[in-house]
C-alpha cells in the first residue's frame, strides 16, 4: 500500500515554509538513498529543485546494466501564496514523485530491492504565480519550462513517468488516473500494452487513457494550446515518455485549493511504484522498439529539441 508514503509527503507539503530540504530529510532513514536539493532563481521567484535516487541491485550506480527509470513531479508549483492560501491542486504530481520514492526506499530498508535504479526529481515551490489558462486558470512557475527539463530530465533516465495533475480540461472525466501514449523523439506511438496491464492490476478497474495532441509535445513558449506540462520532458530526451495523469470528473483549476484526493495520488503512487519494478527488472516496455524502427524507416525522424527561446527544430 502507498496510502501512508501519500499522506506523510501531503503534510509535509502542506505549509507556507516547506522547502527542498524539507523533503530531504523525509529520506534521513535511508542512508542508501541518494538525495539533493538545488535552489534555482527565476524571473517570478526560486524554487528547490529535488533529485532523489534509489539504487537497484544491478543498478549502473552499483556496475551493474538493469535499466534506469525515472519518475518526474511535474508542476508548477504546490502552493500560491499570498493569492491561495494552502496547497494546490497542481502539487499533486510532487507528491505523487516523492511518495513513490518513500515507497520504494521504504520497499528497500524492508529488503525488497529493485535491479534497476530510480531516478525520482521534481521541484517544490510554495509560493508560484499563477497564470490564465482556459477553460480554467493554471499555475506557473518561477522558472521557464527549459530550467525544469534541465533539473528534471535526467540523461541516466532511460524510461520515464511524468506525473501531473491534468484537471483543467473538458477532455478528461475520470476521477482518478490516466496514462497517455507514448511519446518518443517526436512521435506519439501508440499505448504500451504492459502499462495498461499495470493498471489494471493497480486500480482494479478497466485501465483508463487519454488523449494528446502534437501540440503537447511541442515545447511550452511557442504559443500553442498545451493540455498541460505532463509531456514536456519529452522535448529533452530521447528516452520514451508516457503522462501519467491525475484527473477528475470536473473541471478544476490548477491554482485550486481543496482540490487534492489522497487516494487517487496514493493510485499514482501504486502505479509508478509497479511500473518502476518491472522496468527495471526488464519485463516492462513503454513502445515496440520494432513498430518505432519502421516508423523512422517510412516517415524519418522528427525529433523535437527545446531551445532556449522556447521554440523547436526538427532534427
Amino acid at each position: 500500500m502507498s496510502l501512508q508514503q501519500t499522506l506523510l509527503v501531503y503534510e509535509t507539503m502542506d505549509s507556507a515554509y516547506v522547502n527542498g530540504h524539507h523533503v530531504k530529510e523525509l529520506f534521513a532513514a535511508y542512508p542508501e538513498v541518494e538525495v539533493s536539493v538545488q535552489t534555482v532563481q527565476g524571473e517570478k521567484g526560486s524554487t528547490d529543485f529535488v533529485k532523489i535516487v534509489i539504487p537497484g541491485t544491478k543498478g549502473k550506480r552499483n556496475g551493474g546494466s538493469a535499466p534506469t527509470f525515472g519518475i518526474i513531479g511535474r508542476l508548477g508549483g504546490i502552493g500560491a501564496r499570498p493569492s491561495r492560501i494552502g496547497i494546490v491542486s497542481d502539487a499533486d504530481g510532487a507528491v505523487a514523485a516523492v511518495a513513490s520514492a518513500l515507497k520504494l526506499a521504504d520497499m528497500k530498508r524492508k529488503g525488497d530491492h529493485l535491479r534497476g535504479d530510480v531516478i525520482v526529481t521534481t521541484h517544490i515551490c510554495p509560493d508560484a504565480p499563477t497564470r490564465p489558462h482556459e477553460p480554467v486558470d493554471f499555475m506557473d512557475s518561477p522558472v521557464d519550462i527549459l530550467t525544469m527539463n534541465q533539473y528534471e530530465v535526467v540523461p541516466e533516465m532511460e524510461a520515464i513517468l511524468s506525473i501531473d495533475t491534468t484537471k483543467g480540461n473538458r477532455v478528461i472525466n475520470h476521477k482518478g488516473i490516466t496514462i497517455s501514449p507514448t511519446v518518443k523523439e517526436g512521435y506519439i506511438l501508440r499505448i504500451s500494452d504492459d502499462l495498461l496491464r499495470i493498471m489494471e492490476m493497480t486500480t482494479g478497474q478497466h485501465p483508463v487513457t487519454f488523449p494528446i495532441t502534437m501540440q503537447d509535445i511541442t515545447p511550452y513558449g511557442n504559443d500553442l494550446y498545451h493540455i498541460n506540462s505532463i509531456l514536456q520532458p519529452a522535448v529533452a530526451t530521447n528516452a520514451p515518455v508516457v503522462g501519467l495523469a491525475i484527473t477528475a470528473q470536473s473541471t478544476v483549476p490548477g491554482c485550486g485549493t481543496g482540490a487534492s484526493h489522497e487516494v487517487d495520488i496514493a493510485a499514482a503512487v501504486k502505479f509508478a511504484v509497479e511500473t518502476a519494478k518491472e522496468v527495471t527488472n526488464g519485463t516492462c516496455s513503454f513502445y515496440s522498439k520494432d513498430e518505432f524502427a519502421k516508423i523512422q524507416q517510412l516517415y524519418g525522424s522528427m525529433k523535437v529539441l527545446q531551445t532556449m527561446g522556447g521554440t523547436s527544430v526538427n532534427a
